[in-house]
């Protein structure tokens, strides 16, 4: 934790990102952590067996003061300040010359309302999965009111529920947290509507190409806004783009017969692979172009997750396209004047 606080109280900006990074290598030299990866490890005979295979460092992504770090390690400890290490040489050394999110503008207002609103909406599911449990070992009198019910019709009878006063029966007990999980899930249900109402505009001032793509909305476009970050130009190409959504194809043949094979790729930003997810289901059911294209690359042979793949690796071409290409007027921290 010491190590962090030291790098987080060095970076302001993409400027001082070398100085967090010695900083880093301080802290880690202070507590004897940068003697490398035997040093981290616990001195165990497993440990110490597994440190001396040393990983290869493959690719450092340096964002503001979080580095991630991935290792092609074969076994061994994974170890948080090896990879802090790690990270601050790589980023002493040039290895890593990613620029960082500048998290200034409209995208970052995007970015912490999605917190809040992913929150709630993990909050919403859990009380929805309560709900369910106790309806399972409630009385029978109980089941047979909510029997046939859907889930809107199911959680205002419940929010309706009046378990009385006496809580020492357990039909009443029941009742009464049946009545607590509802009223939680409509209070969530509230708050995520409030959320959206805030996070819509704010997608369409920052983004309003991303929003006229097929299949695309504010939730979407908002977690692709927030992969890219409020300085999307900080991505070379398109092809950079997708490897940060992890769409990029990985070659999985051996080279010996004439087809060449492709994988999916199992790495980059997981929220923002996931949204083209969500874009390319909505596009092969409704696009007539993608239909087209799903039915013609069926008869070639491939498979339905080989043709996914395929479609992410061209929505998100034209994600990036309408994220480079879009004048976008951005407030920073900067152009505020203060109050007179």
């Amino acid at each position: 934790m010491e190590i962090f606080q030291a790098a987080n109280a060095t970076v302001g900006s993409s400027a001082t990102i070398k100085a967090a990074a010695a900083a880093v290598l301080g802290a880690l030299l202070a507590t004897g952590a940068a003697s490398g990866p035997a040093a981290a490890a616990p001195q165990t005979a497993a440990a110490k067996t597994a440190a001396a295979q040393k990983p290869q460092l493959r690719t450092v992504f340096t964002a503001g003061a979080k580095s991630t770090v991935r290792y092609t390690r074969t076994s061994g400890y994974i170890s948080a300040d090896y990879d802090a290490y790690a990270a601050a040489t790589a980023v002493l050394s040039g290895r890593a010359t990613g620029v960082p999110k500048s998290r200034d503008g409209g995208v970052e207002a995007v970015r912490v309302l999605r917190i809040a609103r992913r929150s709630a909406v993990k909050a919403r599911t859990q009380a929805m999965n309560q709900i369910r449990g106790l309806l399972v070992s409630a009385p029978a009198m109980l089941r047979e009111q909510v029997a046939g019910l859907d889930r809107a019709a199911l959680i205002r009878t419940l929010a309706r529920l009046r378990p009385g006063h006496d809580l020492s029966r357990p039909l009443a007990a029941t009742r009464a947290a049946l009545r607590r999980l509802a009223r939680r899930h409509q209070a969530m249900d509230a708050e995520i509507t409030e959320l959206d109402a805030e996070i819509g505009p704010l997608v369409e001032q920052a983004a309003p190409a991303l929003l006229e793509l097929f299949g695309i909305g504010p939730e979407t476009a908002g977690q692709l806004l927030v992969s890219a970050g409020d300085n999307p130009e900080r991505m070379r190409s398109e092809g950079a783009f997708a490897h940060l959504a992890g769409v990029t194809p990985i070659p999985a043949s051996s080279g010996r017969t004439h087809r060449h094979r492709h994988r999916l790729n199992r790495g980059g930003d997981r929220a923002a692979n996931n949204a083209l997810h969500t874009i390319v289901l909505t596009r092969m059911r409704f696009e007539d172009r993608t239909r087209a294209y799903v039915e013609r690359r069926t008869k070639e042979g491939l498979s339905k997750k080989d043709i996914m793949r395929c479609l992410k690796r061209f929505v998100a071409r034209e994600v990036y396209r309408a994220l480079t290409t879009t004048p976008t007027e951005r407030t920073t921290q900067t152009d505020l004047v203060p109050a007179a």
